[in-house]
């Protein structure tokens, strides 16, 4: 319960930027006794994850003291495993990006070179001199090893430096690795499935041998799941959205009534292997006229409009499926050619009469940031659904 309290506490910190809220209001909009804020916000301080912003007139008595967020207190990891790229960013508390690095990556390579090159990012990402460990409090109990749930028992922690240049010194612990990558995958368990094109990592215990590697407790989730989860927390999200992702493959992340829509073994949103062209091309899932194979033959031999109107075509089927009155498009074929697809999805479900929004997710790192929000996310009490292991510790 009071790790509960706490998250609310630091929600609304969050929420409230750097002008800050008062310990009455804390109390007013948690439903908390303000001897009970006291004693969160004591504890925040004391950890350094809240700080004073000044004083605030009161209609009676003393000035309020404003608290505010210290969001370089603690960073989470987020990475993008690409078919053919490796993307790691770093962000803070409040969800701003900190640094940056982007890699190829040969996903077809197998485990153990994909598994060097991710730690060899994660510890060129992080600043020379701070740990990568968690600090006490935060991420684990005791700051001890990462717990199997949050993904799996592992050897000593990476520390910062160890791979070359990183961000400026931040002083402050890591709460763990967000990994994304194209599914299918079992999120609850921590494994890839038959990924397509690559079905050497089915059954790959990546999640849990992250984690012995680096040293941090570690989620994974499907790219497009990320991503989604990642523009559900901006500030004016809307409630249920698809999200359409097309770059060296094609998916969708779903978003109902504010929550992720996974599925019973993560394969909702697994729009590109809808089949609408019985007599179709082959697709390397097995099967034939797949949208994802369609959509990248038309980007192979240039028809970028082609592409558009086949991936409108996707959208609306998940119109009429779902209700949804929002698409964001999405992933790097999109960000090559926003208008262009925007225009072309657009045009498809006006012509069915389906009157959804559709719009651009500009982000070029949606799917990295979203990645590091699976670890971010439970700090300030929006747990994902269906994630094993207890959320990070703060202000317990």
């Amino acid at each position: 319960m009071r790790s509960h309290n706490a998250a609310l506490v630091l929600d609304l910190l969050r929420t409230a930027g750097r002008e800050g809220i008062s310990r009455l209001e804390l109390a007013e909009r948690t439903g908390l006794t303000p001897q009970a804020v006291s004693k969160i916000t004591a504890r925040l301080r004391a950890e350094g994850l809240a700080a004073d912003a000044g004083r605030r007139a009161s209609t009676g008595g003393k000035p309020a003291t404003v608290l505010r967020l210290v969001p370089e207190a603690a960073h989470a990891i987020g990475l993008h495993l690409d078919r053919d790229e490796l993307t790691a960013v770093l962000l803070d508390l409040a969800g701003e990006r900190v640094a940056e690095r982007s890699a190829p990556l040969d996903l077809g390579a197998g485990a153990e070179p994909v598994l060097a090159a991710v730690r060899a990012e994660v510890a060129a990402l992080l600043p020379g001199g701070a740990g990568a460990g968690a600090r006490p409090g935060i991420g684990s109990e005791g700051g001890a090893a990462p717990r199997a749930g949050a993904g799996g028992e592992g050897g000593g922690p990476l520390r910062a430096g160890a791979g070359g240049e990183g961000a400026a010194a931040l002083g402050a612990g890591v709460l763990g690795v967000g990994v994304a990558m194209p599914g299918p995958l079992d999120h609850r368990a921590g494994t890839p499935g038959r990924v397509t094109g690559f079905p050497q990592w089915d059954g790959f215990p990546l999640r849990d041998e992250l984690a012995r590697r680096l040293g941090l407790p570690v989620v994974l989730d499907k790219d497009t799941n990320a991503a989604a989860l990642g523009l559900a927390l901006r500030p004016g999200a809307p409630g249920s959205f698809a999200y359409v992702h097309l770059g060296t493959g094609l998916g969708a992340g779903l978003v109902l009534g504010g929550a992720v829509l996974r599925g019973g073994r993560t394969g909702a949103g697994e729009l590109g292997h809808q089949t609408v062209q019985l007599d179709g091309p082959p697709c390397d899932c097995g099967g034939r006229g797949c949208l994802e194979v369609l959509c990248l033959t038309a980007l192979a031999r240039g028809d970028v409009d082609g592409a558009a109107r086949v991936l409108g075509t996707g959208a609306a089927n998940l119109v009429r499926l779902l209700d949804v009155d929002r698409v964001l498009l999405g992933g790097r074929a999109v960000l090559a050619a926003p208008e262009v697809f925007a225009r072309g999805t657009r045009e498809v479900l006006a012509g069915l009469a389906l009157p959804a929004d559709v719009a651009v997710a500009t982000a070029p790192h949606a799917v990295a940031e979203g990645a590091a929000q699976l670890i971010l996310a439970p700090v300030f009490g929006n747990r994902p659904s269906g994630f094993g292991g207890e959320p990070p510790t703060v202000g317990a």
